[in-house]
């Protein structure tokens, strides 16, 4: 049998969030950057990827594209 990875919070969701893949990820990228030069500038030891948060900021409506 084949292992089906569920992704949380589901892709489909975060799309919608923020118009389409390409601004998904775009976005995502955009912050995780952010999020990682921050606790770099400020010596924080970061619990979670910069990425997985960038993530929960789409998923909670933290992080949304200006338009």
């Amino acid at each position: 049998g084949r292992l089906i990875m569920m992704l949380y919070p589901p892709v489909a969701e975060l799309v919608s969030k923020t118009g389409n893949r390409y601004q998904l990820v775009n976005l995502v990228a955009r912050r995780a950057r952010e999020i990682s030069a921050n606790a770099e500038e400020e010596g924080i030891i970061l619990d979670k990827k910069p990425v997985s948060e960038a993530i929960d900021e789409v998923y909670t409506g933290k992080l949304t594209i200006a338009k």
